[in-house]
């Protein structure tokens, strides 16, 4: 049985991977309306052929990557349970079995490092996608010290998370996922503050904008968005990307205006204000807050939803997935899974609202700066910088898009004038 759940479970996978593979590369289309030929929104317009091309080549790869990555994750939980390594794993920790917390930090460091060398070849070739097409100019060394950083950094909250929430499963076994999302809460709150002043630092260093001059004028747009705003901080993002970004991050007294230095190098003063007018607008418009609403909805209703599911599938498969009870740590990989599909499932849904909130904060910034060659031309910048692609596919846009395409942006953006007379 187990051999035969694992087995199908590789064929559907490949038959999977080849359905995508015909639909990124050979179905879907992703040229331009004709209605749209000519128009600021044709890439043809703002990029060479090469650009074009590299454009094509590298989204094509990068969205295949991304679908093959998902399900390659599912199958590898099914084979951590289905083979017996999750009751290993488990075994080898129980010489802490009377100190609960050790247990599961000696679980959860097998159960990482073996997470993360399988899922190695995917994050790899992601490095190297981008090095090949000039995104990425971090070198090899910088990237595994990033990649150490965010094991470190996961598997400290993991052990966190994972501790709590099998202590709520041993003293409740109905209520468990209720009292996992009462205690979320507050945590995710706390994690949104210290973010900008404990987490990001670890990855790149922040100071204050150089240009003061810039500053003082995006402090003026912050003022009359009403954000209380004394600084403007710049990272130096150059030494790892070509590409740009600019953010409003954290929440209360932490929050911080964010411009990578690739930003201010490549665009102009009036492209930067046009950008940075639209990060405010996701402050003025309380997209954050509406965001960890929306989060914690889904949080409430993944977990019952996990509860359900971890308990059918234990009762009917308890055998073959090796799980004897839902509150021991052996049944962490079927919890994982279970999240994993459903934050999959409910990504078109979590990037249409994202989407909605992006066209949302474009209009606001057109409204702001009043400079429709400077919004046009920075989208247009942004579109070469990363090669990305101006019309993707539309499984792409529902499943990867939490931006509007670059044919929609520009496109509503070159109906301002209109819309103003």
């Amino acid at each position: 049985m187990a051999r035969k759940l694992v087995f199908y479970s590789v064929l559907v996978y490949l038959f999977i991977a080849g359905l995508l593979y015909m639909y990124i590369f050979k179905w879907a289309d992703t040229s331009i309306p004709a209605s749209y030929k000519g128009s600021s929104a044709d890439p043809r317009t703002f990029m060479n052929g090469r650009e074009l091309l590299l454009s094509e080549e590298y989204s094509e790869i990068r969205n295949y990557l991304f679908f093959l990555s998902t399900p390659y994750e599912w199958l590898f939980y099914l084979i951590i349970l289905v083979a017996g390594f999750s009751v290993r794993f488990e075994k080898s920790s129980s010489v802490f079995k009377k100190i609960g917390i050790l247990n599961n930090a000696i679980y959860l460091f097998w159960l990482s490092i073996v997470s993360y060398l399988v899922v190695f070849p995917f994050n790899y070739a992601g490095y190297y996608l981008s090095k090949k097409y000039n995104i990425s100019t971090q070198s090899f060394s910088s990237w595994m010290k990033d990649e150490v950083i965010d094991f470190w950094v996961n598997f400290g909250l993991m052990i966190i998370i994972v501790s709590v929430l099998y202590w709520l499963m041993k003293k409740s076994a109905k209520r468990w996922w209720l009292y996992a999302w009462m205690l979320s809460v507050p945590f995710t709150l706390f994690l949104m503050f210290v973010q900008p002043v404990l987490i990001d630092p670890l990855y790149n260093d922040f100071y204050p904008l150089k240009n003061k001059v810039l500053e003082e004028k995006i402090l003026e747009l912050a003022e009359e968005a009403k954000i209380p705003a004394d600084h403007v901080y710049e990272v130096n993002m150059a030494e790892k990307t070509n590409s740009m970004n600019a953010y409003v991050t954290g929440i209360g007294s932490n929050s911080r205006i964010v411009l990578w230095d690739t930003t201010l190098n490549k665009l102009s003063e009036d492209e930067i204000l046009f950008i940075m007018a639209h990060e405010m607008a996701h402050y003025v418009e309380k997209h954050i807050y509406i965001g960890i609403a929306g989060y914690l909805l889904l949080t409430l209703v993944g977990l019952w939803l996990t509860s359900k599911l971890m308990n059918v599938m234990i009762r009917k498969w308890g055998g073959v997935l090796n799980i004897s009870s839902i509150s021991r740590i052996q049944s962490l990989p079927l919890f994982l899974l279970i999240i994993s599909v459903l934050l999959f499932a409910s990504s078109p849904i979590t990037n249409a609202v994202s989407r909605h909130q992006e066209r949302r904060a474009d209009a606001y910034a057109i409204e702001m700066t009043k400079d429709k060659k400077a919004a046009v031309s920075t989208f247009q910048e942004l579109s070469k910088a990363g090669l990305s692609q101006v019309n993707p596919p539309l499984l792409v846009k529902i499943f990867r898009y939490s931006h509007p395409t670059m044919l929609e942006r520009i496109s509503t953006l070159e109906q301002y004038d209109e819309k103003q007379k």
